[in-house]
């Protein structure tokens, strides 16, 4: 039954807003669709500890209602090499552009999962949701002790069982069509693109465990659809892009104002494959060699962060799901209450 299980932790909408790390999602628009109904998940993976914690006060001060903290439970490559002269090279000349200082090229880090779940279980949300991997026995068994459900995503059937063996008590299944990184995990990327209503319907009857469908989403009839697939909710991220309460920079409005859905799958702004709109950087870097994850991301954020404050799209990463070309510019509330509307809800 759609939103059964959001509803046994407090949401009264079987809608799930994705956890945009990053700055997207702002803790602004987080509270916004938990006041309006939905679960506002906010994506904590690049915080310290602190920063967490200071990030969830700031939610709570803005709202009462539940809340989804989100962490990247696997995904990096501390042990993978690669010749980073060519992708310096690259980002040297944007570096250039924009004004900013020479390029230092930064450490390639371990997961700081561990320590972030520190906070995570402090804080306490009504949901922690996880992507890239699944945490360790361990980890589950003191996110049970603590009392918080826990939520992973699958790109694959393969996944979802995966998951379910782990003791997960919902699962995302997160289609191809899904804007941002893939939460692939147990294959390549390439080899995971299953369509979000394929993925919901082999995932939902055989681990008989909540699903969230996620990609491509963005109306209350591909709502409806989901739902018709097994769902139980609908977790959308690109249609609150255009809500004055997210986080992105203007060029990025700009672009997604644009309406066109050239969305393409690269790994050039992280370095972990993720789906966005097309531009002058990703065309910069065909045929370069990519540094692994995180590290591209290190290496790319002086960039990206500059780009948005000058105006300019070409070097930001501009994640974004197909169906792009639908997103709604209105606030976050009543994109909550629209959506409601279109599924025949109240």
């Amino acid at each position: 039954m759609a939103g059964e299980f959001l509803r046994s932790i407090g949401v009264d909408h079987p809608i799930v807003l994705g956890p945009m790390a990053g700055g997207a999602g702002s803790p602004a628009l987080v509270a916004a669709v938990s006041n309006a109904g939905g679960l506002g998940s906010f994506g904590a993976a690049y915080l310290s500890p602190q920063q967490i914690l200071d990030t969830v006060k700031e939610i709570r001060g803005l709202t009462s209602k539940p809340i989804a903290l989100n962490l990247f439970a696997g995904g990096y490559e501390p042990d993978r090499v690669v010749d980073p002269a060519p992708m310096l090279a690259v980002v040297a000349k944007a570096h250039e552009r924009l004004g900013l200082a020479p390029l230092v090229l930064p450490p390639n880090p371990t997961s700081p999962f561990d320590d972030q779940l520190d906070a995570i279980i402090e804080a306490k949300p009504a949901l922690f949701s996880f992507t890239f991997g699944i945490p360790s026995a361990d980890a589950m068994a003191r996110l049970r002790k603590a009392g918080i459900p826990t939520c992973g995503t699958a790109t694959t059937l393969e996944e979802g069982k995966a998951l379910a063996d782990a003791g997960v008590d919902a699962i995302v299944a997160q289609g191809e069509e899904a804007g941002a990184h893939r939460g692939t995990f147990l294959r390549s990327a390439e080899e995971s693109m299953v369509p979000t209503l394929d993925l919901t319907r082999a995932i939902a009857p055989t681990t008989k465990l909540p699903v969230f469908a996620s990609g491509g989403l963005m109306d209350g009839a591909d709502m409806k659809r989901t739902f018709e697939a097994g769902a139980q909710a609908a977790q959308f991220g690109t249609a609150f892009l255009l809500c004055p309460e997210s986080g992105i920079p203007e060029p990025y409005r700009a672009a997604l104002r644009k309406r066109d859905d050239t969305t393409v799958i690269t790994r050039v702004y992280s370095g972990r494959a993720a789906r966005g709109l097309r531009n002058l950087f990703i065309d910069e870097c065909d045929g370069v060699p990519v540094l692994p994850f995180r590290q591209q991301n290190d290496l790319t954020r002086p960039m990206r962060t500059e780009s948005g404050k000058k105006g300019l799209p070409d070097y930001i990463s501009l994640w974004a799901g197909r169906g792009v070309t639908r997103a709604r510019e209105m606030p976050a509330a009543e994109l909550v209450r629209t959506l409601m509307v279109e599924v025949g809800g109240r």
